[in-house]
């Protein structure tokens, strides 16, 4: 059979009897020939807003251990007990995560602009014990978990002092839960047997799927852990390979996490790959392309860790050019792939830097590729090559394996495919095979020099900044419509956020009658529409692909929509835009 593996050797196997906490911080307990050592004055954290500093002494006696005392005392929180995390990045993210770990829990990491429904419908299948938010999505939260029926007695919130009123008696601040640790008997801290960690859930990471409905990704300790030695493996970290100029990731290099952390790329890559590899990581809550730029320039930040819309900014933005640029030597872009026209433009920049992609998904942990050190400058395009460990092979429609340069469907094997999905075994056992395959629904092509390139989407999903969005939720919310009759959604072409959902509607009888010689209240129904999805859903999910009315919605015999069909019709479409934008017509 043709399997594909990696070109590098995975020489030593990460540990499989210690959390992803004891893997990160115990540095001196758990030993690994890639682990890079940190300079004595280089901080683990700082926060970009405060511009303070933790070191690990903080990080580690005052931070977590303590929250995880506390987290024990006031809540009994244990082995296996869920935690969920609803907030931006924040300086105190990845030390809740830690804390957790230590004693045992699962961390459930969720988007934080989500809607109280939606934020509920994922913490059903969770169902935390606790939960952490920030105070911008406080209300969110409280009514998420009233739906739930958790206690606001189990809410803890992020930057309460930013807050003009007063907390609710029941609501607690991160602060006062941490302060309150200190005066507490030290926590049974989560001790793995051999092998454990292969089993044992870390995380639960959200991914969308063709129905619609978000499933939690089970990630095991091991499932982290693996990543992050693959990874570091793969890139020579902590390895004097080359002179000190070109060395990839050095002791003491800073990397600005712009990433959600919730997301597995921001998880895994930007927060605790950098943390192993001896680096700073700088906490930025939210991402201000501006306050980037700055940051980048006060702050001496040597790497970044970007998705295609941030790197479209980065080269269009009119600030860019005012701001230096040069401390910058490497940049890494995941979650979709980027043009050869935009790695020109980002060279212009920075012709200095190491830059190229990655590929990888929720279900492995991240990392499946990544362009090699044999390459300065990836190959435009491709999502570069399989990383230590890993084996794939590529299966065409008819099941046979596909060879060079032949196109069909990556299944992935590797110590970084994850359990499964949460309390979900009949989808699991769809995609996740029982001999460790993992179907990622992702055509792709590997040509002969070990180059991959993802080609087409079979499962779908629309990748809004990074985001998977189904269109089957959408096309359900739709029909909640009043004047919906039916609706068809597919992901088009956008500059700056990679793609957005594009919704075709079909209205009832009467509602097309209404707006039939009416630009006026077409015009206004595209609005009704388009506001229907906006208030219920967050942001990467409304329609700003637009809404275009047709008479029926293509579909096949079995009556699945053809959304090949729409595709082509929103090429025409564009045509027509551009057609009307140069000069032709004016609407």
């Amino acid at each position: 059979m043709p399997l594909f593996h990696s070109k590098v050797e995975l020489h030593v196997l990460p540990p499989d009897d210690v959390t992803l906490a004891q893997f990160i911080l115990d540095h001196s307990e758990v030993a690994h020939p890639h682990r890079a050592e940190r300079p004595r004055d280089a901080p683990w954290l700082i926060d970009e807003e405060t511009r303070r500093g933790l070191f690990e002494a903080e990080v580690s006696i005052r931070q977590y251990n303590t929250l995880a005392r506390a987290l024990h005392a006031h809540w009994g929180i244990g082995n296996n007990d869920v935690v969920a995390l609803y907030a931006p990045n924040h300086v105190i993210y990845p030390i809740a995560i830690w804390a957790a770990h230590r004693l045992g829990a699962i961390v459930a990491m969720t988007n934080p602009s989500m809607t109280a429904p939606e934020l509920a419908y994922q913490l059903k299948i969770a169902r935390p014990r606790l939960l952490m938010a920030h105070i911008d999505n406080l209300p969110n939260a409280l009514e998420g978990a009233r739906m739930i029926g958790l206690s606001r007695s189990r809410i803890i919130v992020f930057d309460a002092h930013k807050s003009s009123g007063r907390l609710s008696d029941e609501v607690r601040s991160i602060e006062e839960v941490v302060e309150s640790g200190l005066t507490r008997k030290k926590y049974p801290e989560c001790r793995l047997k051999k092998g454990e960690a292969k089993t044992k859930i870390a995380v639960l990471c959200y991914s969308s799927g063709t129905t619609g409905k978000p499933k939690a990704v089970a990630v095991s300790h091991y499932n982290l852990i693996c990543n992050i030695v693959q990874i570091a493996t793969t890139l020579r970290v902590n390895e004097n390979y080359a002179p000190v100029e070109e060395i990839r990731f050095r002791p003491g290099d800073r990397c600005a996490a712009v990433l959600p952390l919730y997301h597995i790329y921001g998880l895994v890559a930007n927060l605790h790959f950098t943390l192993f590899a001896g680096m700073t990581v700088v906490i930025i809550q939210k991402y201000n392309h501006e306050n980037l730029l700055r940051s980048i320039e006060r702050l001496r930040i040597t790497h970044l860790f970007l998705v295609p819309p941030q790197v479209v900014i980065l080269c269009k933005h009119p600030s860019t050019r005012k701001y230096d640029l040069s401390r910058i030597r490497f940049c890494m872009i995941a979650a979709a792939p980027l043009t050869a026209e935009l790695t020109l433009q980002v060279l212009e920049l920075m012709p200095h830097i190491h830059l190229g992609q990655a590929y990888g998904l929720t279900e492995t942990t991240a990392g499946v590729s990544i362009w090699p050190l044999s390459q300065k400058v990836g190959t435009p395009g491709s999502g570069g090559q399989l990383i230590a460990g890993t084996t794939v092979k590529i299966v065409k429609p008819d099941g046979s394996l596909a060879g060079v340069d032949e196109p069909g469907e990556l299944w992935v094997k590797g110590g970084q495919v994850a359990l499964g999905y949460y309390r979900n075994p009949k989808v699991t056992r769809e995609t996740f095979t029982e001999d460790g395959w993992h179907r990622t629904g992702d055509e792709v092509i590997i040509r002969r020099n070990g180059d991959l390139f993802v080609t087409d989407r079979i499962k779908e999903l629309i990748k809004v900044r990074g985001h998977q969005v189904a269109p089957a939720e959408l096309e359900g919310h739709l029909l909640a419509h009043p004047a919906v009759v039916d609706a068809g959604v597919i992901g088009v072409p956008d500059e700056f956020e990679g793609e957005v959902p594009l919704a075709f509607v079909v209205l009832h009888h009467s509602a097309r009658a209404n707006i039939a010689a009416d630009p006026e209240k077409m015009r206004a129904m595209r609005e009704s529409v388009y506001h229907h999805v906006a208030q219920a859903r967050s942001r990467e999910k409304w329609l700003t692909g637009g809404v275009e009315f047709v008479e029926a919605i293509p579909k096949n015999a079995s009556g699945k929509i053809l959304r090949r069909v729409l595709r082509e019709r929103a090429k025409t479409i564009s045509r027509r835009v551009k057609a009307v934008e140069g000069g032709k017509v004016k609407l």
